[in-house]
């Protein structure tokens, strides 16, 4: 279960004597790495203590669908987007029907329809209501709709039946989970990406930089070693853990970064520059700290070579995807930046946001190509990179 880790999961938890495995479940996929916040109906509270829930996730338990102590009240907005995935186990036969209906009425099935996330149910209950047919039209209608369905299994019940109907075990639903990350969409490709801040010397104490955090290159190398592809991340200085399966370059400065593209980007099929590279550095190097003696010094900067331009221009069978991070005129800038760089594809946001971009876990972005372009709303950067990887993949397939 390694492709949880760092991942943010929803457990959904109805009305069934299956609930007491949930705890089971909650310690394995936090013991995989994942973060766990737990959902529970008011059936669920009749079988398992919420505060079992909460000592275990390490996280509050939601129940209520309007929640004031939530931004804006809507608990369920906040939730739907925080998660990679939601899982919900045990899913009783009630809830499964309230899914089919598209009901919204409380808090879990709120985020069912308010989420852009994969949503995976693991059914619990009596082998005759699995069997009844209103059950089974149900489950048809739910996987009609994408939801992916765990189990159940066959074997003794609570009720004294023997047959289908009893939950999957928590590490059979924990290696169902990951699963879900792995999408195969760039199978046997290899996809070199660039993430983080450059860092320009001044002198041996001092640099130029940028505020990036390097989070979203991070998360688009983990997104696509888990589509399948071969990954080699070339990464400005921060401390953001390598990606599991991801082969990590370090370098500091733009030229060295330019350096170790070039030297990489001839055995790639996919380029992504998600760096924030710097357009300029000092044209001197102080050999020792600068004192400060002077009420105002002057810094000679020249431009730094355009990483993006010469891969283009050197490499024009590679698929290059360039990001553009503005504070006004998104889109002008953005298409701009596609036809002059000869970009197949460019991913644009807006930094004059306080709620994205730089110092967030969150983005929002809008991505251009030639003839085409789709807005991915307000979500994690993890959440971000899967839905950029799955463009990726579709506008490979298109070009080719």
């Amino acid at each position: 279960m390694k492709q949880l880790a760092n991942k943010q999961l929803l457990l959904g938890i109805t009305g069934s004597i299956a609930a007491y495995k949930a705890c089971e479940l909650v310690r394995l996929l936090r013991e995989a790495g994942a973060e766990v916040r737990v959902i529970m109906t008011q059936a669920a509270t009749e079988f398992v203590s919420p505060l079992t829930f909460q000592a275990l996730s390490q996280n509050p338990v939601h129940r209520d669908l309007l929640d004031e102590t939530a931004e804006a009240a809507m608990g369920h907005i906040e939730l739907a987007r925080w998660a990679d995935a939601l899982i919900i186990a045990p899913a009783s036969a009630n809830s499964i029907a309230r899914l089919a209906q598209g009901r919204a009425d409380d808090l879990l099935s709120a985020i069912c329809l308010a989420t852009a996330a994969p949503i995976a149910i693991a059914p619990a209950m009596n082998q005759q209501m699995w069997r009844d047919a209103a059950t089974q039209e149900n489950i048809a209608l739910v996987k009609k709709r994408g939801m992916q369905i765990f189990g159940p299994a066959t074997g003794d019940q609570a009720c004294g039946d023997v047959g289908p109907g009893r939950m999957l075990e928590p590490a059979q639903i924990g290696e169902h989970l990951a699963e879900l990350f792995e999408s195969g969409a760039l199978a046997g490709l290899k996809v070199l990406i660039t993430a983080g801040p450059t860092r320009e010397p001044i002198d041996p104490v001092r640099y130029l930089s940028n505020r990036s955090s390097g989070r979203m290159g991070f998360a688009l190398a983990e997104a696509v070693a888990e589509a399948g592809a071969h990954c080699v991340l070339i990464s400005g200085p921060t401390h953001l853990v390598t990606p599991d399966r991801v082969q990590r370059i370090n370098v500091e400065s733009a030229q060295q970064m330019h350096d170790a593209v070039m030297e990489q980007v001839a055995n790639c099929d996919v380029f992504v520059a998600a760096a924030a590279v710097a357009d300029y550095r000092p044209i001197d190097l102080a050999a020792k700290k600068i004192k400060k003696e002077q009420q105002t010094i002057v810094l000679k900067l020249v431009r730094n070579r355009d990483i993006l331009k010469d891969v283009t221009a050197q490499h024009p069978d590679v698929f290059t995807v360039g990001f553009a991070a503005e504070t006004h005129d998104l889109e002008q800038y953005a298409i701009q930046k596609l036809n002059q760089k000869s970009l197949q594809m460019i991913v644009a946001n807006d930094i004059s946001r306080s709620d994205i971009g730089f110092d967030s876990e969150d983005n929002a972005v809008s991505v251009f190509w030639q003839g085409g372009t789709k807005a991915l709303t307000k979500a994690s950067k993890s959440q971000i990179a899967r839905q950029l990887v799955e463009l990726i993949a579709k506008r490979l397939d298109a070009t080719q």
